[in-house]
């Protein structure tokens, strides 16, 4: 079978750079183009040495990609630029995949409201399918246009899933308490996340009004049969390069013990390749560079809650490893092709 043909439109932030170190691997794939709007006519490596010798492609500039002919293009963009490069290509040409988060709300009205912008292609917002491969593998398989997931919703989401589906908990009991490394909030330079503000500090920030929160009660409330979820999220920062964990703390609806909660999650996820349900909290370094995402769960009789632990690398598993894992899927390749491969220790 030939190489699917690829491109990466932003390739110089943290996700595109991913993207391509997974891509490049990838037996399957051919990655014909890399974009920059600010470093156009660099070559890769030179702006990141340590692909130097192995991947010297020459950065294109955007328009660049009207002359290539591609299977797909993964748009590694800021929130509120994927929506423009959706509109003024569209769909006949070449799939994609978007890793912000400018389709993965159900309307342009709910984008609006946590995003402050209107949406400049709401048309193409109901062709658009949520790729978490975990719950909506066979609608991403046909989709043209893949809503890539945010790395603090798959993080939660993953956590609380079995739970919702099952109807075990009190929909609108929901804390989800995360922590993300740096990496999460983007390459452009930022004063928060400046050496001497993000050394040895940890904080808390979008309290009350973080735009992955609806995310998360939009695609829990649809494994919901217990009415609308709610969710309490408040992140934080940490001062690490790259990794998520999230805790999450609910209220049953039903009689249960530690066993049951167990028991749910190994069912659940028994057929999972990426989800690995552990017998301790996890902990970032052990998905550190991989697309797993390990899962914790318990029930604490004091206090009458399930307490839920994930951890993935937000940057694999939370940003470039699942779109490719969707690729993959849309391909109707081996889902875990180019991704088999055991975290970085240490």
């Amino acid at each position: 079978m030939s190489k699917r043909k690829v491109g990466v439109i932003g390739a110089t932030g943290y996700t595109g750079i991913e993207l391509i170190r997974l891509l490049f691997e990838h037996p399957d794939i051919r990655l014909d183009i890399i974009t920059s709007r600010s470093q156009a006519g660099k070559k890769f490596s030179s702006l990141y040495p340590s692909f130097e010798g192995v991947f010297d492609d020459e950065l294109q500039p955007v328009e660049a990609i009207k002359d290539v002919d591609l299977d797909l293009v993964f748009l590694a963009l800021p929130h509120r630029v994927s929506m423009e490069f959706v509109r003024d290509y569209g769909l006949d040409r070449f799939r994609i995949i978007d890793l912000s988060g400018d389709f993965r709300l159900d309307s342009a009205e709910s984008y609006k409201t946590w995003y402050k912008k209107d949406h400049v292609s709401a048309e193409f917002i109901d062709k658009a399918v949520y790729g978490l491969p975990e719950l909506n593998r066979d609608l991403t398989r046909n989709a043209d246009l893949v809503a890539n997931p945010g790395c603090y919703p798959t993080t939660s989401i993953l956590a609380l899933a079995p739970l919702v589906k099952n109807n075990l908990i009190d929909p609108k009991s929901i804390i989800v308490d995360a922590k993300s490394g740096v990496t999460g909030a983007g390459s452009t330079p930022k004063n928060n996340t400046h050496f001497p503000n993000l050394f040895g500090n940890f904080y808390a920030y979008g309290l009350l009004e973080h735009r992955h929160t609806p995310e998360m009660e939009q695609v829990l409330g649809g494994l919901s049969d217990g009415g609308e979820v709610q969710v309490q999220f408040t992140p934080h920062l940490l001062p690490i390069d790259r990794g998520i964990l999230a805790t999450t703390y609910s209220k049953p609806i039903k009689d249960l013990n530690a066993e049951l909660v167990r028991e749910t999650f190994l069912s659940f996820y028994e057929n999972e390749h990426f989800i690995r349900v552990v017998d301790q909290p996890p902990s970032v370094k052990n998905v550190r560079g991989s697309n797993f995402c390990d899962v914790y769960a318990t029930w604490d009789p004091r206090t009458e809650r399930v307490i839920t632990i994930a951890a993935l690398d937000n940057l694999v598993k939370g940003a470039a490893g699942q779109a490719i894992q969707n690729m993959n899927l849309m391909f109707r390749l081996i889902e875990k092709t180019g991704l088999d491969y055991p975290p970085l220790n240490p």
